[in-house]
């Protein structure tokens, strides 16, 4: 018999917020907006790189970074550093998705404790969701800024373990990358894919223990496995 879920802990970009305004962003320096996808995932493929051997990055400086590498060579509507702070400046910006909400206040009400763990910053975290209202329902607000990787690294995952005094076995990771689902599962923490588009699973990563539409239905699929 699994242990019992206590703990819930939340990825933060793209699973609580909403990165879609950040296609803005390049378009107004002069950018095409379907930069943006290629950014995050290089900025994403960079940190994982300094994590497999051994180090950790600045999800900032790496952005900062990742952001120069795609900009330079490009019409730009204004100076490439002022460009890179422009769309690095989005991030202070973005929502929560609407599901978000309503979906992590039935969670605390279920009785769960509700924490994040991010590669981002603990601070755009805190920003985000207390503009969102819902910033008194997580406990704590974690990043790998604190931790010795990256995600999905199974050190930074037994970091939140720790910080939360729970065994990995009582946490279940909400995330809608699947990379990130696997590195927790491999770390000894129950699962659940939040799936909003609709998107095949990849066969090669750990299948996710639950699978979820939009964040509202996490609370009664988690209430029927146990």
């Amino acid at each position: 018999m699994s242990t019992a879920i206590s703990v819930v802990v939340f990825d933060v970009n793209e699973t609580l917020s909403d990165m879609s305004p950040m296609g803005e962003r390049f378009s107004e320096v002069g950018a095409p907006a379907e930069l943006a996808k290629l950014w995050f995932a290089v900025l994403l493929r960079d940190g994982f790189a300094l994590a497999a051997s051994g180090d950790n990055g600045s999800f900032a400086a790496l952005g900062a970074g990742a952001l120069r590498g795609l900009l330079t060579g490009r019409k730009l509507n204004r100076p490439l550093d002022a460009a890179v702070d422009h769309i690095m400046g989005g991030l202070a910006g973005l929502g929560v998705h609407s599901d978000v909400p309503e979906g992590i206040r039935a969670l605390a009400a279920a009785g769960f404790t509700l924490i994040t763990l991010s590669n981002g910053s603990a601070r755009i975290a805190e920003q985000l969701f207390s503009e969102a209202g819902v910033r008194d329902v997580f406990e704590s607000l974690l990043s790998v800024e604190d931790a010795p990787a990256w995600k999905p690294a199974r050190a930074s995952y037994e970091y939140a373990a720790a910080a939360s005094g729970v065994d990995p076995t009582g946490m279940l990771l909400v995330a809608v990358h699947p990379w990130d689902i696997h590195g927790a599962a491999r770390a000894g923490l129950r699962t659940a894919w939040l799936n909003r588009t609709g998107a095949s699973y990849p066969g090669y990563f750990e299948a996710p223990e639950f699978t979820v539409t939009a964040l509202t239905d996490l609370p009664a699929a988690v209430a029927a496995a146990h």
